[in-house]
């Protein structure tokens, strides 16, 4: 049998009265309860902590969950954490809304901080958390250098792979404590799953990581694992796929006098690219473009008509995305704004000529002012 098969389950029937007594013992490592997975959840864990190089692997039922799990693990009232300022939009919200509230302060760094983030360390500081690159801007922070300090102070790391996965970067071997993934996206490859993974570089930082997802009551479908562990076997082919397109893609935008600028790590002339091309092995198929300002009318000409690029969110799957920034990126640790239209763009895995002739029509409707 090549691929684990589906097992659900709630009620999980124990032989004796002294195994039921007991069962809680096997809350980390063996299935107890639905809630907390099934074997179809554990191999989906397996197979991603191999992936990541980790002790062990907690499944969520998505990436934001997994985000949020991992902040309440090692955080209480009174504790500060410092957050990348280029991280997701939810995860940013998250930290605003939830960790402010329950008496977690935040402090956003600029994320090329790398070892200078020492200055913003306080007594209390629990948790940092990273992002490289940087959602929707897709700046590239040093992560070693930042996690060097962390571990001199005791402080724990995360941080948010999806866009590299572990395929390209591997987080943990560079000393982060827990890799986070949106497992929706590249892991299940095919926009009908929502997963979140959090792989723990020990088996510590692992316990807590269990505890607080079971505290918090937060499972994962078994159907849905066994998607995402059936998309792991294809990752690394769809990755190079999507990476070549991306390129060629860019390729052909750098060529447009509309485009003022291709945000994109594996790009030489990208500021971030001497660190990514240190510690990444490849670039997925996600990038930035910032354009020359468009007002409403230009922005609706530019979408509104694409025949194979699709307008959605949730990009990493099949399929090609175009979308503007909407809102833009918020920045609250002194990175200046972008200046220009901010677009972002997926390649997926179609045929790189119909896309960029779908660009090329986009960009004759742009210019007609025609819509």
């Amino acid at each position: 049998m090549l691929n684990p098969p589906v097992h659900r389950a709630s009620t999980i029937i124990f032989k004796t009265v002294d195994a039921y007594r007991r069962r809680h013992d096997g809350f980390y490592d063996d299935v107890i309860y639905g809630l907390y997975g099934t074997e179809t959840t554990f191999a989906l864990a397996r197979a991603v902590a191999d992936l990541e190089g980790g002790y062990q692997s907690v499944i969520t039922s998505s990436g934001s969950a997994a985000v949020a799990l991992a902040l309440a693990a090692f955080t209480s009232a009174g504790d500060h954490i410092l957050v990348s300022d280029v991280v997701y939009g939810h995860t940013r919200r998250f930290c605003q809304e939830a960790m402010v509230r329950y008496g977690v302060e935040v402090t956003y760094f600029d994320p090329l901080v790398g070892g200078a983030i020492a200055d913003l360390v306080r007594p209390n500081t629990r948790a940092i958390f990273m992002e490289s690159p940087g959602s929707h801007t897709f700046e590239v922070s040093d992560v070693p250098a930042i996690c060097a300090v962390a571990r001199k102070h005791g402080i724990v790391t995360m941080i948010d792979n999806t866009w590299a996965t572990p395929i390209y970067f591997r987080p943990i071997e560079h000393g982060v404590d827990v890799s986070i993934a949106a497992a929706t996206k590249y892991m299940a490859g095919h926009s009908d799953v929502m997963l979140g993974a959090m792989t723990a570089g020990s088996e510590e930082i692992y316990q807590k990581l269990k505890d607080s997802a079971g505290r918090w009551g937060v499972s994962a479908s078994p159907d849905d694992c066994y998607l995402v562990h059936r998309g792991l076997r294809t990752l690394p082919s769809r990755l190079r796929h999507h990476e070549r397109t991306a390129k060629a893609l860019i390729e052909w935008l750098q060529g447009q006098p509309e485009v003022l600028r291709i945000l994109y790590p594996a790009l030489e002339s990208d500021p971030g690219h001497k660190i990514w091309k240190r510690d990444f092995d490849g670039a997925s198929g996600l990038f930035g473009v910032v354009m020359k300002p468009m007002d409403d009318a230009a922005i609706d000409r530019f979408f509104n008509h694409f025949s194979v690029f699709l307008l959605g969110s949730s990009w990493g799957s099949y399929v090609s995305l175009a979308v503007p920034a909407a809102p833009p990126p918020v920045r609250l640790a002194g990175t200046p704004p972008l200046e220009g239209t901010l677009v972002r763009f997926h390649a997926g895995l179609e045929d790189p000529a119909d896309l960029i002739a779908d660009l090329e029509r986009a960009f004759a409707r742009l210019r007609s002012g025609a819509a």
